[in-house]
C-alpha cells in the first residue's frame, strides 16, 4: 500500500475517533475538548490537501445519481465541519481565548450544537458511501475470499442488527431535536458509564453507514441497468 494511501487511511480513522471523543463532551471537559477540536480542524485540512485531486476533477466526468448523492453529502459535510469549526473558535475560553472573541455567544452556541450533530449523521453517511473501500482493504488484509456465501449472508445481517439498534438509540437520544434546533440546550448525563456512551453513539455511526452503502449501491445497479438499456 502507498504511504500517501496509509496516511489518508490514518486520518480518516483519527478524525472518527477525534468525532467520538468531541461527543463525549461531558467526560473529558472543556479545555480536553477544545484541543481536540483543533485537532480536527488540522486533520480536517490535511484531509482535503491530501485529497485535492478530488476537487480537481470535481466538475469532470459524468454526474451520476451515485456522484451527485456523494456531492450533495460532502457539501453538506463541509459546512457542518466549517460551522463546528467557526463556533468552536467563538466560544473558545482556551485555545484561542487569545482573540478575545466575546459577542455572539448565543448564536454560536447554537450553531455549535447543530453542526455537531449534523456533522456526527453527515460523517457517518460519507463513510458508509467509501464503505466499499474499507471493505475491499479488510478483504486484501484478512484474505478473505470474494465469494464466501457465509460472509455474505453474515455481514449484511449483522449490519443490519447495529442499525437497527442504532436507529432506536437515535431516537432515544434525541439527536432530531438537536440537529432541528427545537432546544437551545443539550442534555448531559454526566453519570452516564462511559462505556455505554461510546457503544450507543458506534451503533448510531453504524446505522447510517449501513443506510449510505446500501443506497449507494443501489443507485449504482440502477444506473448499470439504464446504461445497459441505452446500448441495446
Amino acid at each position: 500500500m502507498k504511504p500517501k494511501v496509509i496516511c489518508k487511511i490514518a486520518i480518516d480513522i483519527l478524525m472518527t475517533l477525534g468525532l467520538f471523543f468531541l461527543m463525549g463532551y461531558q467526560f473529558w471537559g472543556d479545555a480536553a475538548h477544545e484541543w481536540a477540536g483543533a485537532g480536527m480542524f488540522l486533520l480536517f485540512i490535511l484531509h482535503h490537501i491530501l485529497n485535492r485531486q478530488w476537487h480537481q476533477n470535481l466538475f469532470r466526468g459524468r454526474f451520476t445519481s451515485s456522484r451527485i448523492l456523494l456531492l450533495a453529502l460532502d457539501l453538506l459535510l463541509f459546512l457542518a465541519m466549517l460551522g463546528m469549526m467557526v463556533s468552536g473558535i467563538m466560544l473558545s475560553n482556551h485555545v484561542f481565548d487569545f482573540l478575545h472573541l466575546h459577542g455572539g455567544m448565543s448564536f454560536a452556541r447554537i450553531l455549535h450544537m447543530a453542526a455537531s450533530y449534523w456533522g456526527f449523521v453527515l460523517m457517518a453517511l460519507h463513510l458508509g458511501l467509501h464503505w466499499g473501500i474499507f471493505m475491499g482493504l479488510a478483504r486484501k488484509a484478512f484474505k478473505w475470499r470474494r465469494s464466501s456465501r457465509v460472509r455474505k449472508i453474515l455481514l449484511p445481517v449483522f449490519g443490519a442488527g447495529i442499525a437497527i439498534y442504532g436507529l432506536t438509540v437515535f431516537f432515544r437520544r434525541d439527536l432530531l431535536t438537536y440537529m432541528l434546533v427545537r432546544t437551545q440546550f443539550v442534555f448531559l448525563d454526566f453519570g452516564e458509564p462511559v462505556p455505554l456512551f461510546y457503544l450507543d453513539y458506534l451503533a448510531m455511526m453504524g446505522t447510517f453507514i449501513f443506510l449510505a452503502y446500501y443506497v449507494s449501491r443501489l443507485l449504482r445497479t440502477l444506473s448499470g441497468k439504464r446504461d445497459n438499456k441505452k446500448k441495446s
